[in-house]
Parts: structure tokens; sequence; C-alpha cells
């Protein structure tokens, strides 16, 4: 039989966090962000959950094919527009909408024969400085693509650097107001750190459309500050697995390379068939957050290709019954109810939930189940 590890995405945890999301802008539009191959859960496994969306937004040409053969109609975005010109073929046959964020995106635009002219984001760098045109210079791009044939709509975007921190976002939004002050045309300016953070209590940065992420797959995007059950979100992603030994250790005795743990006392752990092959992060240590039969308990020592060891003595503390094929779950939602989130896991490897999920190794098994 295979090994036992497996990740299940939650259907009804991402139509509940769409639906989180929209109870804090009821009167704007959500873009479901499904880059990154729907941030690791799939974008044919997501799609059922999110299709409640009012559009997707992505960054290549496939993602956009894949949405629109599973039966979306309606707007797709492309967050960094087109990489080239041929590009632009695909959007007009799509009829995919696109960021224009340089000089040479209008450019090919404006070299481009199409009989449907284009559905445009053109994007201010406020403060990010990644993609965008300055401030001063975003008039004038603006004239250009008003100017062109080929284009029909200007829509109006920009993107947050400090959302998720004390910094805030007021100090983009003087920066884009300034600078795009009577521009007619939407705009999208929310991530899902704005979104949650502020929006909800300024207009002016929900705007007509926010760009909801990270908060649709069930991670808080301003951990640890707040977690996701402060923002009412639920876990998308489970990663579970089963023991597959224990071991009794006495005082003294290591635990795995390197020999990182050291027992002080007599200890029974587990061994997990999990490592960072399947894409658990290897620079998770002794101390990170487990569930063992839906029991909060501790990695010890380091992760290994294949397998992690955990400690027992809550269960054994509890008179849990634990062995040969518990079940252990590495984030997400355990058979008990309880929860661990993927941002604690992250937090103790020194990154983001971001990386863990889309992180996961394509040798593991992935199933949906419709319960959230």
């Amino acid at each position: 039989m295979p090994r036992p590890i497996h990740a299940t995405i939650h259907t009804a945890a991402l139509h509940h966090n769409l639906a989180r999301v929209r109870q804090a802008v009821p009167d704007a539009k959500v873009w479901a962000v499904v880059k990154a191959n729907a941030y690791g859960h799939g974008i044919e496994r997501a799609y059922e959950g999110l299709r409640g969306a009012d559009g997707f937004a992505l960054l290549d040409l496939a993602e956009a094919e894949r949405v629109r053969q599973l039966g979306w109609r309606g707007p797709i975005l492309l967050l960094e527009g087109v990489f080239e010109a041929r590009d632009l073929e695909l959007c007009s046959r799509l009829g995919l909408w696109h960021a224009v964020h340089c000089d040479e995106q209008i450019d090919m635009l404006a070299a481009h024969k199409t009989q449907v002219p284009h559905r445009v984001f053109l994007k201010m760098n406020s403060g990010m400085n990644r993609l965008g045109f300055r401030p001063e210079r975003y008039r004038a791009a603006w004239a250009r693509l008003n100017a062109l044939p080929q284009v029909d709509e200007i829509s109006f975007m920009t993107h947050f650097s400090d959302a998720d921190g004390p910094r805030g976002v007021a100090h983009q939004m003087a920066i884009f107001n300034a600078a795009a002050q009577d521009l007619p045309g939407e705009r999208t300016l929310s991530n899902s750190a704005a979104t949650l953070r502020h929006a909800a209590a300024d207009e002016r940065v929900r705007a007509d459309w926010v760009r909801a992420g990270i908060a649709l797959y069930g991670s808080a995007p301003d951990y640890p500050e707040n977690d996701a059950a402060r923002w009412g979100t639920r876990p998308t992603m489970t990663l579970a697995t089963r023991l597959i030994a224990t071991q009794q250790l006495q005082a003294g005795d290591t635990v795995g390379y390197g020999s990182r743990f050291t027992a002080d006392g007599p200890l029974t752990i587990g061994v997990a068939a999990c490592g960072y092959a399947d894409g658990y992060p290897r620079h998770c240590d002794t101390g990170t957050p487990v569930l063992v039969n839906g029991i909060r308990t501790r990695l010890v020592g380091r992760v290994s290709m294949d397998m992690l060891t955990v400690d027992l003595t809550p269960l054994i503390a509890a008179g849990v019954p634990v062995g040969f094929g518990s079940e252990v779950t590495l984030w997400g939602q355990a058979s008990n109810g309880a929860v661990l989130g993927v941002d604690e896991v992250a937090s103790a490897a020194g990154t983001v939930s971001w990386e863990l999920l889309t992180a996961l190794a394509q040798r593991v098994p992935v199933a949906v189940d419709g319960e959230g």
C-alpha cells in the first residue's frame, strides 16, 4: 500500500473563507487569487469552493486556460500582464483582462492587431517598488493607453507593501489618490491584509475590487499579530500522515541526524511518515507543534527526507491510546476537529504559510473533501 501521507483540500472551507472576505467588504467585488496553482491547492480542486467570486486573478496564460476550461466565463485578470507580444493573442481569444505596468507592455498593445479592444489595469508603483509606473509618470501612461484603439476600458491598481504591519496603507493611498485623482475607471488596491485590516473601515481602500489571496486559504495575512481564528477563516488544506513506529528512549538518548535532541529522562517518541521531500519544512526543529490523534504535541529532533519524530508524552499522560497507525496532523484539521494552523508551523520554520502551502511535494496524494 502507499505511504500514509496525504493532503486534503476542504471545499467548504474555501467557500466559507470567500464569504468571510465578502463580509469584510460587502460593497466591493472580489478577485479570487489562484496564482501558484491556487496557492498549492490545485486550481481544479479549489475551483468549486471559489467559483462564487466575481473574478479570478492569476499570473500566467496556462493558469488562465485551465480556469476557462473549468467553465468560468467571468473576468480573469493577469496580475503581471503579458510577458511577450504574442501573449496578447491569447488574451484576445480567452477574453482576459491584464495589468499594464511598463512602457514595453503599452508598446506591445500599440502593435497588436485585434478586433476586440482589451480591458487593462494600469498599475502604479506607489511604494512597493516592484512593478508599476511611478506616480509622476502615471497620467502620461494612462494618456498613451487611452489613445490606443486596442484598449477599451482602463482600470487602476496598486499593491500595498505594509498592509500587514504597523505602517499600514495610508502613505500609499495618499500617493495613489493624488496621482489617479479624477481618472475614470474601476480600482483594485487591497490584498488580503488590506482587505481584512483596513478596507472595512475605508471605502477608498476597498475600492471597486479586492484581491483576496492567502485569506481564502485559511491563513492569517498578519500572523502572528492575528491568527486565522481572529479573522474567522478556516483551514483549506490538511496535511496528515500516520505513525509508522515508536521508540522508547532513556535519559541521554539522542534523536535523528546531528543528535539535535537529547532525552532528559524516559520518553516515548513516534516516527511519522513525513519529511522535507513531502514539502514539510526542514527548518522545523524541536518544539514545532504537531497533532497526534488530535492531541497537541511537539516535534523532536531534525526533520529528515521521509520521516520526522514526535513526542508522545501528552497522549500517554492523557491516557489516549497511541501507536503504530495513529493519525498525525502536520497542519490543518484533525479527525476530532482539532485545528493546527499552517501559520504556526510556518513560524516555527522561520517562514510564512504562503511558502508551505505552495511547496507541497508532487509525491503527496491530494484528495478533495466537501466538508469544511
